[in-house]
């Protein structure tokens, strides 16, 4: 038996919606983003989970509560798993980031692993602190399947990281909706992707949720 990670997004929240820069900002999950959770845990509590790791962030926490009471696990608190800190730009608007910090938003679009948000984090740093504890879990837990409840650049990274993809395309390369689920498998020849950004456990009106 070999070792399965599984990644899920957290679930929607008014950012995910608009599109507005929150990575520090600490925001809860909305109504429907509530519901992504539960649809998770109704359709993922028959895996044998060995374990449970989340950012330590409002919107991750509640992601994963209804998994950790269906199973009976507690959920294991990373740093290493939060979101991009977006800097100066934390909070606001994709235009508003364009008119205030038009050279740092062009830099950090063409090539976000070494140019970061205004006094944020570049994508090399979330490389090294996120996959820090996805080291920790692969020493930990040898076979089994693991559950890392995190948010969307810092999924993508682990993802670029794991399966060799540039990390300055991972906007480009990988797509991940709201409380989308992917899953790498590590075998013989090391991670193979196994789901990608799947949301098909949840029902067709969250599927249909836009801007997640």
């Amino acid at each position: 038996m070999s070792l399965t990670l599984y990644f899920i997004r957290h679930g929607e929240t008014t950012y995910s919606q608009t599109g507005g820069y929150s990575g520090e900002v600490d925001v809860d999950l909305t109504p429907e983003g509530y519901e992504m959770a539960k649809a998770f845990a109704t359709a993922y509590q028959s895996i044998p989970w060995s374990a449970i790791y989340a950012s330590p962030m409002t919107r991750t926490i509640a992601t994963a509560k209804p998994l950790c009471d269906a199973v009976g696990l507690e959920m294991q608190l990373r740093d290493g798993l939060k979101e991009i800190h977006y800097g100066q730009w934390e909070g606001l608007s994709a235009d508003e980031v364009k008119q205030t910090f038009a050279e740092d938003y062009l830099c950090w679009m063409t090539e976000p692993a070494w140019n970061p948000p205004t006094g944020g984090e570049t994508a090399v740093e979330i490389a090294n602190r996120a996959m820090a504890v996805i080291a920790e879990i692969e020493d930990a837990h040898t076979t089994g399947n693991v559950l890392v409840v995190s948010h969307k650049a810092t999924i993508r990274i682990i993802l670029c990281s794991l399966l060799g993809i540039d990390l300055g395309r991972y906007r480009d390369r990988i797509d991940m909706p709201a409380a989308s689920v992917s899953a790498v498998q590590f075998g013989k020849y090391g991670p193979m992707l196994q789901k990608l950004g799947d949301r098909t456990y949840m029902d067709e009106a969250l599927q249909r949720r836009e801007g997640t």
